[in-house]
């Protein structure tokens, strides 16, 4: 999949929860102060979730960890294709995300 598919289905999942897509060159979104989904540069998306979702996700999907610059994100789980072509079922994650963060104090 190209990064331009894949950004256009990021940003297709991301309006269906009324979402904003920040980042020109490194697309994420975040809430409260936190950032819980991001397109690194090798082209793979990143969602932070709760334990508990991580542990459902792990079932369904296999629990990858998302790495971005180097760095391998706490709490974030790497997007497999297959979800991706699910765009109902991604969005579902990217809420869950940005309930997890909504859940944190503010920064």
């Amino acid at each position: 999949m190209t990064r331009e598919e894949q950004l256009k289905i990021y940003e297709e999942a991301i309006s269906m929860e009324g979402l904003e897509r920040k980042g020109k060159t490194m697309p994420y979104t975040s809430s409260n102060g936190h950032m819980f989904s991001q397109v690194n540069k090798a082209n793979e998306l990143g969602i932070r979730l709760s334990k508990e979702d991580t542990s459902e996700f792990d079932s369904k999907y296999g629990a990858q960890p998302f790495i971005s610059y180097g760095a391998t994100m706490r709490e974030y789980v790497l997007i497999p294709e297959e979800l991706l072509l699910q765009k109902e079922e991604l969005s579902t994650y990217l809420k869950k995300g940005f309930d997890f963060v909504n859940s944190k104090p503010p920064k």
